[in-house]
């Protein structure tokens, strides 16, 4: 621990920690085995982050929700392992009417300078590229990458798998293995070289294409569509796009083109 860091009263550090010079560890902190705080990072609120996490100078780690609704009630920012939390990001505490908690799963990339407001949920393996900001209330599931620049909207779901290109807004929900881009988000097919990289079968790449051709060019509302599709498919990766649509939406469904 670096002598000009200031650890209040309260804060829980695990073994192996390093505390770089200029950090201020909040009373309700816990810091898990060998996390290491570059210079100059704040960590404060009700905050529990993940053994051999990394956090760049300036990021500011559990700061109260930039929303106007917020009265200084007990909420929580849970971390998991193994982070990479770069330069001058933002990662706030839930609130209330959210039920009060943010959470962020093992293994995630957060590059310099991206936002995850209150009340978001995020898997794990999943990046955010440079600037990126995730709204509040919204949902990333396990290895979603967001592109640079790009932000997404309060209330948002992203499933599984799923890429959003740079300078991107996303303003409904993204099926798991969706291939987002333009200005204002659209489906513009599947994240195939993210399924190769994964080592998803030929087979399964095939039920995929199939399943979003259906999705872009079958008869009937796009649940409709999708309950088609769960009654006709036998890949467990299409099952888990129609249970991601059928599973409900506050925001709705960007749809292919």
């Amino acid at each position: 621990m670096h002598p000009s860091a200031v650890v209040e009263d309260g804060a829980v550090i695990g073994p192996g920690c390093e505390i770089g010079p200029f950090c201020h560890i909040g009373p309700q902190v816990r810091l898990g085995e060998g996390c290491i705080l570059k210079s100059h990072v704040v960590v404060t609120g009700d905050t529990e982050i993940g053994e051999g996490t990394m956090i760049f100078s300036f990021a500011v780690i559990g700061e109260v929700p930039q929303d106007l609704k917020f009265r200084g009630e007990k909420t929580r920012l849970v971390i998991g392992k193994r982070n990479r939390i770069r330069e001058h990001v933002t990662m706030n505490c839930g609130t209330e009417g959210g039920g009060g908690l943010t959470s962020v799963g093992d293994d995630g990339l957060f590059m310099a300078g991206c936002h995850v407001a209150h009340d978001v949920r995020i898997g794990n393996h999943v990046i955010l590229v440079n600037n990126s900001a995730v709204a509040g209330h919204c949902v990333l599931e396990d290895e979603v990458i967001v592109g640079g620049l790009s932000g997404v909207h309060q209330w948002v779901r992203i499933g599984r798998g799923a890429i959003i290109g740079a300078v991107t807004m996303v303003t409904n929900d993204v099926i798991p293995f969706g291939l987002v881009q333009a200005p204002r988000g659209k489906l513009d097919g599947l994240n195939l070289v993210g399924l190769k990289r994964r080592g998803v079968s030929r087979a399964d790449i095939t039920a995929l294409r199939a399943a979003f051709q259906m999705l872009a060019q079958g008869e009937g509302a796009f649940a409709d569509r999708a309950r088609r599709l769960g009654d006709e498919t036998q890949s467990d990766y299409v099952r888990e796009i129609v249970a991601f649509v059928l599973a409900g939406s506050d925001r709705h469904f960007l749809t292919p083109g």
